[in-house]
């Protein structure tokens, strides 16, 4: 799923973690997010000359997803995969809602994402990673110019 996000994201990326799996995969799965979120947060330094809103619809098969992301310095994550297994692969269901919850907390954004049909929770799982991969490539298009995207001429980053 993370390479998904980092390839539709157009990322390079590298994860190396050696994580407590024996106990179960919640601190392994919650840590790379927040540091994955962190590394966003740093690469994007201060927001200017951004879209700074960014949405898409990923499809895979019988699922649709859609993530709306603003790079507000405020962070927020709605969340609802409609999962219904235990597991894809060996990781819960029940982190991936955390996941993005984990990345937009460390990364100072709002994030909202909903997979809007499908019944294959591997499917639904995967398109909501590419939706969350291209919203966030798109809110950080640049403009051409070089002002903070805020009314208020400011973001809480």
């Amino acid at each position: 799923m993370l390479h998904a996000l980092a390839k539709h994201a157009h990322w390079g990326l590298s994860i190396d973690c050696e994580g407590d799996l024996y106990v179960d995969d919640h601190h392994t799965a919650e840590d790379v997010a927040i540091a994955l979120g962190q590394a966003f947060k740093a690469a994007l330094g201060e927001p200017r000359g951004i879209k700074r809103f960014g949405y898409a619809y990923a499809p895979l098969d019988e699922a649709l997803a859609r993530c709306v992301v603003d790079i507000s310095g405020r962070p927020h994550a709605s969340v609802d995969l409609g999962l219904k297994r235990e597991k894809i692969g060996q990781l819960s269901c029940e982190m991936i809602p955390h996941i993005f919850e984990s990345f937009a907390t460390s990364a100072a954004i709002t994030m909202h994402v909903d997979v809007l049909k499908g019944f294959n929770d591997h499917h639904r799982a995967e398109s909501a990673f590419k939706a969350a991969a291209v919203a966030l490539r798109e809110a950080v298009t640049p403009t051409g110019g070089s002002d903070v995207p805020s009314t208020k001429g400011v973001l809480n980053v």
